[in-house]
């Protein structure tokens, strides 16, 4: 009777198999599934493994629960039996443990038609895979099971944990993918509170510090490892939600710290710092249009960044710093559409970048800078007046510097730094008169962008970089005379930037970008209704 009851209301919802070398890894993916708190929505579903719960405990986790019992492998075959799917973490250790490749059989002899799901620890599939994990097809060759793969570059541990989960409960991964971006804005909105009430406090701690100097030393250190959380993590959270408002907030609140300091006390690494908020908030000024209050924070940063890089000219850091000043500089007069203008802060820009390469050829952070520093100047050689030729020779530069950077570094950050090299090289091919090869180069932007979007369909970044690619292939479908094509693309890209300044009504480049494309779709309409 108990084997009975075990085989209709099993017991645990996974069973994780893995070799002694991955325990780490084990125990972390056990803690993380047990703790993963389902959607509303999803609990008390019937799915195709049970009644969707709460959480997905208990779980299994092979050579601890049963660390007692006389018979081991009468203990593992029971929780086994009474588990509605299996976990093997995969890695080469594990395709060399015997233990694994018996429970999979095991499993699979038990429940054939149970779920057996994989998470990639280490190598690549297929090595990685235990060969009793893969199966044959009818056509002869081997199945890879489904896997969710950790590895950083890869899904990584947020969306490899997803992609578990749904293979548990037999539910579409889409589900679980929208409820964890929603918990996500939730989650920054709390951060950013917690991070300014944080930095107020910090102000009011070294205030009563001041008397005494190891103590304000100590407040000072604290306040600005807060700064640089505020000014890497959560501004890369803030951007990638479209939150303007926040990331105003948070740049005014670091800064306000700094001009409570005496800046001639200040050791050069806090100098730096504040050199970086300026960068930030001069960024969101230009965001919003404000080119003279984006310039006076560029400019108050180069002042900075010019003397730390005099004071130590050899020093990456203070170079890369530079090369940001004159970057942003440049970037105001290109936006306020004084190209020639703009050229000479690109020039340093990218002289400073091939110094970084020079220093360390195989850094990608360098690698990645030299690729903007060419694509500054590429977007200048298509500016008026357009200069096809340079173009080329720069677009080019710039593509191949960020693939470099992406082969040394694969990130998902230098993956959508690729894509937009991709949609500058398409323009140099039609400033050069080369429609096709654009349209290839469009395309295949188009393709690598619907793959991101898929993974962080709220990433407001990439929904910039979508409407940019639709108005380009729009422009080359006018060209090619397919002009219905072309009013489809500019009225699906309406309706993005619609929702886009829905979001985030304060972007005033949304707006403005908006107001640009309803021209282009009137006119593309005007010329569909005369034909």
């Amino acid at each position: 009777m108990s084997n009975i009851a075990v085989a209709e209301s099993p017991k645990y919802w996974a069973f994780i198999s893995y070799s002694h070398k991955d325990a780490a890894f084990g125990r972390r993916l056990h803690r993380r599934l047990e703790s993963y708190a389902l959607p509303r929505r999803i609990v008390g579903r019937a799915t195709s493994q049970g009644v969707a719960p709460r959480r997905l405990a208990p779980i299994f986790r092979d050579r601890e629960e049963f660390s007692a019992a006389n018979d081991l492998s009468t203990e593992v075959r029971a929780a086994l039996q009474a588990s509605r799917s299996l976990i093997v973490v995969c890695s080469p250790a594990a395709v060399a443990s015997p233990w694994v490749a018996r429970e999979v059989e095991t499993f699979r002899a038990l429940h054939p038609d149970r779920p057996v799901l994989a998470a990639i620890r280490e190598g690549e599939p297929p090595a990685c895979f235990p060969d009793v994990l893969q199966r044959i097809g009818p056509d002869g060759a081997a199945v890879e099971p489904l896997a969710a793969d950790f590895r950083k570059g890869r899904d990584g541990a947020e969306l490899g944990l997803l992609k578990l989960v749904a293979g548990i409960l037999g539910i579409g991964l889409d589900e679980l993918v929208q409820r964890d971006a929603q918990r996500r804005t939730q989650r920054v909105t709390a951060v950013t509170a917690a991070a300014l009430v944080g930095m107020l406090a910090m102000g009011l701690l070294t205030i009563f510090a001041l008397n005494a100097r190891s103590e304000a030393e100590r407040q000072r250190t604290e306040a600005e490892g807060l700064v640089e959380f505020m000014l890497t993590d959560l501004r890369t959270t803030l951007k990638g939600v479209g939150r303007l408002d926040a990331m105003a907030a948070v740049n005014e609140r670091a800064l306000r710290y700094y001009s409570d300091q005496d800046l001639d006390t200040l050791p050069p690494e806090s100098l730096e710092r504040r050199a970086r908020i300026l960068h930030a908030i001069g960024e969101d000024d230009e965001t919003r249009g404000d080119h003279d209050a984006a310039l006076a924070k560029f400019q108050e940063a180069r002042r900075t960044t010019s003397a730390l890089l005099a004071a130590a000219p050899h020093n990456p850091e203070r170079i890369f710093d530079q090369a940001q000043s004159e970057f942003w500089i440049g970037f105001v007069d290109y936006e306020r559409g004084r190209p020639k203008d703009a050229r000479p802060a690109f020039r340093e820009y990218k002289r400073y970048a091939d110094e970084l390469v020079a220093i360390s050829p195989n850094n990608p952070v360098y690698r990645r800078e030299a690729a903007f520093a060419d694509g500054s100047l590429c977007s200048l050689d298509l500016d008026v007046p357009l200069n096809p030729a340079s173009a080329m020779k720069t677009c080019g530069a710039a593509l191949t510097q960020m693939e470099e950077a992406a082969r040394l570094h694969d990130t998902k950050d230098l993956e959508i730094a690729v894509i937009n090299r991709h949609a500058w090289i398409a323009d140099a091919y039609r400033a050069n008169g080369e429609p096709l090869r654009a349209r290839t180069e469009r395309l295949l932007e188009e393709r690598l962008l619907d793959a991101q979007m898929a993974q962080d369909p709220n990433n407001m970044h990439l929904q910039e970089i979508w409407v940019a690619t639709q108005r380009a292939l729009a422009l080359l479908d006018l060209d090619a005379g397919q002009k219905t094509t072309a009013r489809q693309r500019l009225l699906r890209v309406l309706d993005k930037l619609d929702a886009m300044t829905k979001f985030e009504p304060a972007n005033k480049a949304w707006s403005q970008l908006r107001a640009q494309v309803q021209l282009e779709e009137n006119s593309a309409n005007e010329i569909w209704r005369k034909e």
